[in-house]
């Protein structure tokens, strides 16, 4: 209320100190901005090296943690996501099922841009929700053998080894056989010796640690082993207990993806 009042106010006043005071000739407004300008060291020189001067920016040399962290990759070359789209073409060599082609797309363009991200790292978890999100998208696919090709394609399409992810997900996955949510959240927490335990070690301690949603997927696999109903008002809490309370980062963005 105060802004409108003050807003009012100077829109009637405008009218009246145009009406009653005298504004200044063109000459002496050319004449004080010639001053002004002047005056200004950044008028006074050029633009460009006095901005340059003012900033003094330096791609990845900033005077922060995070500049000092990843600071090494300014510069380096980043596969595009349009390559990613070749190699994936290429490698599979031959068309995807008409009714495919969007999913297949839009998981090769997730895939990529989490890969060129500094700050992320393939772990088991990632692993785990990456094979079940191309099981249960391929597992329908008309042609069975052309889904495996699919699926090899994609992995290599983004620089990560088959037969890496497999393991690493089979091996998360028989650890998690048989395991209460309790049981998954104190491994989370760092607890214990198991593989998970030993995933969830780094992450708690890394401020940077990214976020990906095949992470979340691998998540909601381990729930879904634990017995946990695939029901919001049921996983959102499991989710939130997970990320939030066992290795202390954010949690919003996970319990949407649940």
């Amino acid at each position: 209320m105060q802004f409108s009042r003050a807003l009012t106010l100077a829109l009637i006043a405008a009218p009246a100190a145009t009406a009653f005071t005298t504004c200044p000739s063109s000459t002496s407004i050319n004449r004080l901005s010639s001053l002004s300008m002047a005056e200004s060291k950044v008028f006074g020189s050029d633009i460009a090296e006095a901005l340059d001067r003012m900033i003094e920016y330096s791609p990845g040399k900033a005077d922060t943690d995070f500049a000092r962290k990843y600071g090494h990759l300014a510069g380096a070359e980043v596969k595009t996501v349009g390559e990613a789209f070749t190699t994936f073409t290429d490698v599979l060599g031959t068309p995807v099922n008409a009714l495919y082609k969007g999913i297949c797309t839009d998981l090769v363009g997730s895939l990529h841009l989490i890969m060129v991200n500094a700050r992320f790292q393939r772990d088991p978890i990632f692993s785990l929700g990456l094979v079940t999100v191309l099981q249960l998208v391929l597992k329908n696919y008309p042609e069975q053998d052309t889904a495996a090709r699919i699926k090899s394609a994609m992995i290599e399409s983004v620089g990560l080894d088959e037969a890496e992810i497999d393991a690493d997900a089979a091996k998360l996955e028989a650890w998690a056989q048989g395991k209460t949510t309790d049981e998954i959240g104190a491994a989370l927490k760092g607890e214990g010796d198991s593989i998970l335990s030993e995933i969830a070690s780094p992450i708690k301690g890394d401020e940077y640690w990214m976020y990906s949603r095949f992470f979340g997927i691998g998540l909601i696999k381990m729930m879904d082993m634990a017995g946990v109903e695939q029901d919001m008002s049921v996983a959102y809490d499991v989710m939130e207990n997970w990320m939030g309370g066992s290795l202390g980062k954010a949690h919003y963005t996970a319990c949407a993806d649940s």
